[in-house]
Order: structure tokens, then C-alpha cells, then sequence
């Protein structure tokens, strides 16, 4: 019996995929994976191996937390976690402090 995980996957596969405007076809070629592989993966009959969702995660411009978190639901506030702290960390300390400033504000 298929878990909502496995019903999901494949699903998020596609949208990233069409997100990008890539087609199948041409996703497999940057994967270096047939497109019959991107087709199973995209109707939940495979998932990708951990170095094909590397260079899609690449690909998509997302993350592996990224991914994972939208796709696994328990895993999801670790990805968020993690995508709000690297997001932070880009920030200049002026606009760190602004958010520290905007965070108080919220929490009072």
C-alpha cells in the first residue's frame, strides 16, 4: 500500500520540473539518467538515487533540505529551519539586527 509520501514524490518531481520549464527529456540529459527514468520517477514507480536528487536538487536551484522537506512531511520544519538560517546567514548584520528588531516586535 502506497504511503502519502510515495503519492507525492512523484507529483513535486513534475512540478519542479515544469517549474523550471524543463521537459522530461531534457531533465534526463542534465541528470545523465534516461528520460524513461525521469517518467517512472514522476509516476511514483522509482525514486531517484541520493546522487541523482543531488544534481536535480542542483538542477532546480533548491536545496536537499529543500526538497526533502517538502516531500517528507516530518522532515519539513528541520528544512525550514535550515532554509530560514541560510537565508539569514546572507544577510549583512544592518538587516540581521532589522529582522532580530521585526522578530521582537512579532513575539510581543
Amino acid at each position: 500500500m502506497k504511503n502519502e509520501l510515495n503519492e507525492t514524490y512523484g507529483a513535486r518531481i513534475k512540478d519542479l520540473r515544469i517549474e523550471i520549464g524543463m521537459t522530461q527529456n531534457q531533465v534526463a540529459e542534465a541528470l545523465n539518467v534516461t528520460p524513461g527514468y525521469i517518467s517512472n520517477v514522476e509516476n511514483n514507480r522509482t525514486a531517484m538515487s541520493l546522487r541523482v536528487l543531488t544534481y536535480f536538487a542542483k538542477l532546480t536551484g533548491k536545496t536537499i533540505d529543500e526538497l526533502v522537506g517538502q516531500l517528507e512531511p516530518e522532515y519539513r520544519s528541520d528544512s525550514l529551519d535550515n532554509a530560514l538560517m541560510s537565508k539569514i546567514k546572507q544577510m549583512d548584520n544592518i538587516n540581521k539586527l532589522k529582522l532580530l528588531r521585526t522578530i521582537d516586535l512579532w513575539e510581543s
